[in-house]
C-alpha cells in the first residue's frame, strides 16, 4: 500500500465516522415529516448557504465539467464558474429565497410538487411533477457515483470502481436515513469547510506547479501552447487563453445559461429555501453561498484550464473524464505533504458527491412518499407511515442509483443527459410565475410543465431521426435553455387567456396576503 493509500484510507475513516455522528445525533431532531423533509423551517444561514453550494457542485464538476471545458476551452472555461455564482447563486437567492420561504410555509408545502398542488389547486399537477422528479433524477444520481468512482480508480489502482461507488452509497444511506435533512444540513457545513480548504489549496499547488508558473505563467504558456501531432483534440494557444472562449463561444454560453438559470428550477435546489428560518437568515446566506460558489466553482474551472500544461497536452488514457484524476496524481502524487493534500482532496470531491447525492435522494424519496403515493391511491396517509415510507425510498433510491451506475444501462445513461434541462424547463416557469404573479391560472402552470416536456422530448426525436441518438445527447444543453425559456414565455401566455375563476381568484388572494403578514 503507497502512502497516498493509506492517508486517503485514514482521512475516509475519519470522514465516515463524523458522517455517522452528524446522522445519530440528527435522529431525535427528525421524528417528524417537517423535521426530516425540511428541517422544521429553521435551519440557519450558514448551513442552508453551504447545503446550498454543496448540492450545487458535485464531483462531476470537478471531474466531468472542469476537466472537459478546461481542456478544450481553456481559461474561458472560467466564465461558468463565475455565471454559476452571480446567476446560479447570487440572483436565485435575491429573487426567489424569501418569497419561496414565505409562500411555501403559507401554503404548508415541503417539496416541490406539494407547492404546485397547493398554489395552482391541481393534484393531478403534482402527481405529474412527481412523476418527472423520480424518471429524471434518479438517473441524475448515477452520474455523481460515476464522476467520483473514475477518480477513486486512480489513486486505488487495484480497486474496482464499484467498490467505491458502494461505499458512498452506504454512507449516504446512514446519515440521510437517519437524520433526514437536518443531517444533511450539517454535515453539508462540514463537507462546504473541506470544499473550500481543498479547493483553495489545490489552486495555489497546481499554479505553482514548473509547467504552469503562476497566473502569469500560466497565460503566458497557454498561448504558446502547440497541442501534439497526434492529439485527438487539438487547439491553438489562442484559443486556450482567449478570455471570451473563442470559437467555443456560443457553446460557452450555452453552458453557463443551462447551469445557471437551470438551478432555478431544480427542486433539490429549491428545496434549501423552504427550510431556512427566517429574512436574517437568508440575508446572511445569500452573501455566504455567493462566496462558496466562486471560489468552488472558479477554482474548478481554473485548475481545468492548466490541465494542458500540467499533462504536457496528452489526452490521458481514460479520455476527458481522467483528465483531473491525472492531473491530482502529477501535482500531488509525490512529497509528504502533496500525498496529504491529495488525501483531502479526495475528501473534498467525496464530499461534493454526497452533499449532491443526498438532495437528490431526498427529493426523489419524498416526491414518492409524501406525493405520488398519497395522490394515487386518494387517501389521507397517517404521517407515521409516510414517515417511514420516505426513510425506506431513501434507502431504495440510494440502491437504484448505484445499480443504474455500476450496471451502464442504456435508457439510465440517456436519461442522465437531459435530466437537469429537462427538470428545470419544466417546473421553472410555473415555480416562479407562482411566487409572483395572482394571474397564473393552473391551465397556465401546466402548459408551462408540459412545454418543458414536449420541448426537449420532440428536439430529441426529431434529431435522433436525422442524425441519431448521440446527436440528440450532444444538444441537450441547448434543449435545456431553450425548455426553461420556452416555459417562461408559455405560463404567463396562457394564464391571460385562461382566466381564473372568481372562488380561485379569492383563494389565490389569500395565499398572496403571506407576504403583507408581519
Amino acid at each position: 500500500m503507497t502512502n497516498a493509500q493509506l492517508y486517503t484510507i485514514i482521512a475516509m475513516c475519519v470522514y465516515a465516522i463524523a458522517m455517522a455522528l452528524v446522522g445519530c445525533i440528527s435522529f431525535g431532531k427528525s421524528k417528524t415529516l417537517d423535521g426530516f423533509l425540511i428541517g422544521g423551517r429553521n435551519i440557519g444561514a450558514w448551513a442552508t448557504a453551504f447545503a446550498y453550494g454543496t448540492t450545487y457542485f458535485s464531483a462531476v464538476v470537478f471531474v466531468g465539467y472542469a476537466g472537459q471545458h478546461g481542456w478544450n476551452i481553456g481559461i474561458g472555461a472560467v466564465w461558468i464558474g463565475i455565471g454559476n455564482a452571480i446567476l446560479g447563486c447570487l440572483l436565485s437567492w435575491v429573487l426567489f429565497a424569501n418569497r419561496t420561504r414565505i409562500m411555501t410555509k403559507k401554503l404548508n408545502s415541503r417539496t416541490m410538487p406539494d407547492y404546485f398542488e397547493k398554489r395552482y389547486n391541481s393534484k393531478g399537477m403534482k402527481i405529474l411533477a412527481a412523476i418527472i422528479v423520480f424518471v429524471f433524477l434518479v438517473p441524475y444520481s448515477a452520474a455523481v457515483y460515476k464522476g467520483l468512482g473514475s477518480l477513486f480508480s486512480a489513486v486505488f489502482p487495484g480497486v474496482e470502481t464499484w467498490v467505491w461507488m458502494l461505499i458512498i452509497a452506504s454512507l449516504t444511506a446512514v446519515y440521510l436515513v437517519a437524520g433526514g435533512y437536518i443531517a444533511t444540513a450539517y454535515t453539508d457545513l462540514i463537507q462546504g469547510i473541506v470544499m473550500i480548504s481543498g479547493v483553495i489549496c489545490l489552486i495555489v499547488v497546481v499554479l505553482n506547479h514548473e509547467n504552469v508558473g503562476g497566473i502569469s505563467g500560466l497565460m503566458e504558456n497557454l498561448k504558446n501552447f502547440t497541442s501534439l501531432p497526434n492529439d485527438p483534440n487539438p487547439t491553438t494557444g489562442a484559443q486556450l487563453t482567449n478570455i471570451f472562449g473563442g470559437s467555443s463561444f456560443r457553446f460557452l454560453c450555452f453552458n453557463i445559461m443551462l447551469t445557471s438559470f437551470g438551478t432555478w428550477g431544480l427542486p433539490q435546489m429549491i428545496g434549501k429555501f423552504y427550510a431556512v428560518k427566517d429574512t436574517a437568515a437568508i440575508k446572511r446566506g445569500t452573501i455566504i453561498s455567493t462566496i462558496f460558489c466562486l471560489i468552488i466553482g472558479c477554482g474548478a474551472y481554473l485548475i481545468g484550464s492548466t490541465s494542458r500544461l500540467i499533462l504536457g497536452g496528452v489526452l490521458p488514457e481514460g479520455g476527458i473524464d481522467s483528465v483531473i484524476p491525472t492531473l491530482l496524481m502529477e501535482v500531488l502524487g509525490n512529497g509528504t505533504f502533496g500525498i496529504i493534500l491529495l488525501a483531502v482532496i479526495m475528501i473534498l470531491l467525496l464530499s461534493a458527491s454526497m452533499s449532491t447525492l443526498e438532495a437528490v435522494v431526498l427529493t426523489s424519496a419524498s416526491a414518492v412518499a409524501v406525493d405520488l403515493i398519497p395522490a394515487v391511491r386518494k387517501k389521507e396517509t397517517k404521517p407515521e407511515t409516510q414517515m417511514l415510507l420516505t426513510r425506506l425510498l431513501c434507502l431504495v433510491f440510494v440502491a437504484c442509483s448505484f445499480v443504474f451506475a455500476t450496471r451502464n444501462i442504456p435508457v439510465i445513461v440517456s436519461l442522465m443527459s437531459f435530466s437537469w434541462g429537462l427538470v428545470s424547463g419544466c417546473f421553472i416557469g410555473p415555480y416562479i410565475w407562482g411566487l409572483f404573479s395572482k394571474k397564473i391560472t393552473r391551465i397556465g402552470a401546466l402548459c408551462g410543465i408540459l412545454s418543458g416536456l414536449l420541448t426537449v422530448g420532440g428536439a430529441t426525436l426529431v434529431i435522433s431521426l436525422q442524425s441519431g441518438f448521440s446527436a440528440a445527447a450532444a444538444k441537450s444543453p441547448e434543449m435545456g435553455v431553450a425548455a426553461m425559456a420556452i416555459s417562461m414565455i408559455v405560463v404567463p401566455v396562457v394564464s391571460a387567456l385562461t382566466k381564473n375563476s372568481k372562488t380561485e381568484q379569492d383563494r389565490v388572494e389569500e395565499i398572496f396576503a403571506c407576504y403583507e403578514e408581519k
